[in-house]
């Protein structure tokens, strides 16, 4: 797969180039401020990025404003995660600007089902056409309950 970018008005930028990943700045977002990874070890995220589709958002100066990765088999399923615009970047509309980046990408076209999961962003998700699962009894998982130590919300 090639690298994937779109520029913003406001010269920010986003790209699917795993180089220009900020992995250390991305690690310290999931463990220390999201409620969904706190505790994540370093190599775990590295290990998810390496084996995801990830887009990384950058200001004009090129440091890491933001990121969302999809995990996917790029045919008929994508699971978005981990996505979070680093405070000092908020309220620029970046994050409604993310999701119509990841979801414009050619290799996410087609795909028979998309999904995620959020404790507050409901409203950025339903404006591209997320809903409720319409059948949440045919849907199961395994989860392990404080996999980092470290007590979260999710």
């Amino acid at each position: 797969m090639t690298s994937y970018q779109a520029q913003h008005s406001s010269s920010f930028t986003i790209s699917t180039d795993v180089a220009l990943l900020d992995i250390v700045a991305i690690h310290r977002y999931l463990s220390e401020d999201s409620y969904w990874a706190k505790g994540i070890p370093y190599a775990t995220v590295d290990r998810a990025i390496a084996n995801s589709l990830n887009f990384g958002l950058y200001a004009p100066n090129g440091q890491q404003a933001g990121f969302a990765r999809i995990i996917t088999d790029y045919a008929t399923f994508a699971w978005l995660c981990d996505v979070f615009v680093l405070p000092g970047f908020r309220g620029q509309g970046l994050s409604k600007w993310l999701m119509e980046v990841v979801w414009a990408h050619p290799d996410l076209q087609g795909l028979r089902r998309r999904m995620l999961a959020t404790l507050d962003a409901h409203g950025l998700y339903t404006q591209f056409g997320f809903a409720p699962l319409v059948a949440p009894e045919r849907f199961l998982e395994i989860r392990q309950h404080n996999p980092y130590g470290v007590e979260t919300a999710n």
